[in-house]
């Protein structure tokens, strides 16, 4: 049976300095380093990774929140003030105002350099 999602795959027009800035401005752990192939596996402290691997010269698609198709990547924090004072100072830039929904959890959307949207999430219950 299934057990968990290993890693989620990020193709990008420099893989190397986008997952050097997972790793810097996040706190991800280089995992896997390929510098031949251009792929790098960047591991969350929880677990599970992000594989960043270089893109083709195309351009890209806007990013509309309500698309069909994957649309961001929630990160679990444990303390979220602290969590987006400290990213807000290494130069994070939030989309909009910190949301409270589901019994108290707060959330917050940003992106990487590369435009993909992330998000913050601390829940008071877990689901």
């Amino acid at each position: 049976m299934i057990k968990a999602i290993e890693h989620i795959a990020i193709f990008s027009a420099d893989s190397k300095a986008l997952a050097q800035w997972y790793c810097d401005t996040l706190g991800f752990e280089m995992a896997l380093a390929s510098e031949e192939n251009r792929t790098y596996f960047v591991k969350l402290p929880g677990g599970g990774m992000f594989e960043i691997l270089p893109a083709n010269a195309k351009l890209r698609p806007a990013n509309v929140m309500d698309d069909a198709g994957l649309r961001h990547i929630a990160l679990a924090v444990d303390d979220f003030d602290a969590t987006y004072q400290a990213l807000k100072a290494k130069g994070i830039t939030y989309a909009g105002p910190v949301r409270e929904s589901f019994g108290g959890s707060k959330l917050v959307f940003f992106t990487d350099p590369d435009g993909n949207l992330l998000h913050l999430v601390w829940r008071a219950k877990p689901l």
